[in-house]
């Protein structure tokens, strides 16, 4: 039964990485369109969005 627990576990840390890839590409966007003077949308911090 310990192998149950351990496919679940990869599955969830393999989750976990393509989020945390998903969350760093999302960031780096955000702060090539705050380098322009553009946006980022709503919650992004800057007055007037």
């Amino acid at each position: 039964m310990w192998y149950f627990a351990w496919v679940l576990g990869v599955g969830f840390a393999v989750l976990l990485a393509i989020l945390n890839a998903l969350w760093i590409d999302n960031e780096e966007a955000r702060a090539a369109l705050a380098g322009r003077g553009e946006g980022g949308g709503p919650g992004d911090g800057q007055p007037g969005a």
